[in-house]
């Protein structure tokens, strides 16, 4: 069966865009993004939670605010903080290696 991945990150425009592009057709799993500010892409929502079986934060603060604005959707999900920097533009190749080398070692984790 296939999990749920969400990837979220501010403004869903660069990281969390670029994780649900590259693993858009990948057969492990269904993956979905969004970004915690308001001027976000597509913003978070309980909806997009709910949705998810495990979420990846790229940054702390993301998983601070998705516990201080949706406390209840957040109960007993799994959040992956990925600390990856707000340095990248979309589709980067560094940040492409680094989401692909996460994301493999976790589902890995997983089998």
């Amino acid at each position: 069966m296939k999990r749920n991945f969400l990837f979220i990150c501010s403004k869903n425009e660069w990281r969390s865009r670029t994780a649900e592009t590259i693993f858009r057709n990948d057969s492990r799993f269904h993956v979905k993004s969004a970004g915690t500010s308001r001027t976000a892409r597509i913003r978070v929502s309980e909806r997009l939670l709910l949705w998810a079986d495990v979420i990846f934060v790229m940054e702390d603060h993301h998983k601070k605010r998705l516990y201080e604005h949706f406390a209840k959707a957040m109960a007993d999900k799994e959040v992956i903080v990925l600390d990856i920097p707000d340095e990248y533009p979309y589709m980067n190749e560094e940040l492409i290696a680094e989401l692909e080398d996460t994301i493999n070692d976790y589902d890995d984790d997983l089998e």
